[in-house]
């Protein structure tokens, strides 16, 4: 199974943009979504997909914790 996962734009540069995840910064392509910084993304396998509202990547970023929390997994 994959998981997209939610996060925040935190600089653009090029087509690529640094994305933060709960404290970690990864590189994300930014091909098929425009994007600004401060946006918040899903990223499934180096690729933005989908820009979320606030409130919707809070909801699924607490889900993720929950399910962490629930499978003992971090």
């Amino acid at each position: 199974m994959c998981v997209a996962l939610p996060g925040i734009v935190k600089k653009i540069e090029g087509n690529n943009a640094k994305v933060e995840f709960d404290g970690n910064i990864v590189s994300a392509h930014t091909g098929i979504v425009k994007v600004c910084e401060g946006d918040y993304v899903l990223v499934h396998a180096g690729m933005i997909i989908q820009k979320l509202n606030r409130d919707e990547a809070d909801n699924m970023i607490s889900l993720f914790k929950e399910l962490e929390e629930i499978t003992g997994e971090s």
